[in-house]
């Protein structure tokens, strides 16, 4: 029996899957001065890969798609374990 054969039965089991592109602590007074079309600067550059979180732990790495209408996230690496 594989491994993947002894946790078959998880296989319907649902995680909550986060891509993040980046973090940035704000106060509450530059939250409420937000506005419509205000752009909040990132530390991270165009082109550069998301984080995937599952179940709070990074698994991996991924990168922004389009097909369509829709946007989903490419995984391009999995976290080594280390």
């Amino acid at each position: 029996m594989t491994p993947l054969d002894e946790i078959a039965h998880y296989a319907d089991v649902g995680f909550l899957v986060e891509a993040q592109l980046d973090h940035k602590i704000m106060t509450v007074r530059e939250l409420l001065e937000l506005e419509v079309d205000t752009v909040v600067w990132l530390t991270r550059s165009a082109g550069e890969n998301l984080d995937l979180y599952v179940g709070g732990t990074l698994l991996g790495y991924g990168e922004i798609v389009i097909i369509e209408n829709s946007m989903g996230v490419r995984i391009t690496d999995f976290r080594e374990e280390g």
